[in-house]
């Protein structure tokens, strides 16, 4: 992610390496996977490694939800872009829209438009933006517009879990040497969970909840306890891992975290919705 920020903003805008071919196709319909709800457990449990902000495991009471069977596309935000999603206040957290102003905002980071024509910054140098791919680089609070302007919203970080808890740990990570989000149709399916896809690899996914420790958390002693208690105030949680993520460092438990205005991270976005 640093490797891709600085190229950049690079006048010669240089390549980490050569493009891989790939087929334009359309994105997948979204389609949505519901889920019961109740009293839920999350959070790491077993002898294997996990960091010490995935603990204690406790127990969250959930509502019935749904979530949307994949990330949200470049070609679904572009409607946000040319419905005037950057120009509408009602969609935008205040913190959110006083980001927009200052800073600008018009499309995701590494986005450029020019003679009607979209492009996107990649480790393989200036693209076509291709529609079908998750759209990438977005901050929470583009991400929290967007829901709202879809009349959906953010899963919290316990239905992420939960709807992921049960699915293999595969996609398209740094392993696969990509180091770009791949379109629904070119991902490794989620066989143990039909209709949900990309839940892991490809772009990190917002969640509603603010980065918080858990129920009966105590930051470990010395240094090793300053590199997750000490962040925990003022950031957002993401879930699942992306296209530069090593496949072996992300589990359903894993609670990666950035502020809010944060852009240059592989961060992406998925839809929940409440269920009647």
């Amino acid at each position: 992610m640093d490797i891709k920020h600085v190229f950049s903003i690079n006048p010669l805008l240089p390549a980490y390496q050569a493009p891989r071919p790939q087929v334009r196709e359309p994105a997948t319909s979204l389609g949505w996977v519901e889920f019961p709800g109740g009293l839920v457990e999350i959070g790491h449990r077993g002898s294997v490694f996990a960091f010490d902000n995935e603990t204690p495991r406790h127990k969250v009471w959930l509502e019935p939800f749904r979530l949307a069977t994949r990330p949200i596309s470049c070609g679904e935000y572009l409607d946000f872009i040319e419905a005037g999603g950057y120009q509408r206040p009602e969609f935008w957290l205040s913190d959110g829209w006083a980001m927009v102003r200052q800073e600008g905002w018009e499309a995701p980071l590494y986005w450029r438009c020019e003679e009607g024509e979209w492009s996107i910054f990649t480790l393989s140098g200036r693209s076509r933006l291709k529609p079908a791919e998750p759209v990438c680089h977005v901050s929470f609070y583009e991400a929290d517009a967007f829901a709202k302007w879809a009349g959906k919203r953010l899963p919290s970080e316990a239905e992420w879990e939960i709807a992921a808890e049960s699915l293999p740990v595969t996609g398209n990570f740094a392993d696969c040497h990509t180091f770009h989000p791949r379109a629904d149709s070119a991902a490794v399916p989620d066989d143990d969970k039909p209709g949900l896809r990309q839940m892991f690899g490809d772009v990190w996914e917002w969640t509603a909840s603010p980065y918080i420790p858990y129920p009966r958390f105590r930051a470990a002693a010395g240094a090793v306890g300053e590199y997750n208690g000490k962040f925990m105030c003022n950031q957002m949680v993401l879930r699942g891992g992306a296209a530069v993520t090593p496949a072996g460092h992300v589990r359903a438990t894993y609670r990666n975290f950035f502020p809010p205005s944060a852009r240059w991270a592989f961060a992406g976005l998925r839809l929940a919705e409440d269920l009647a």
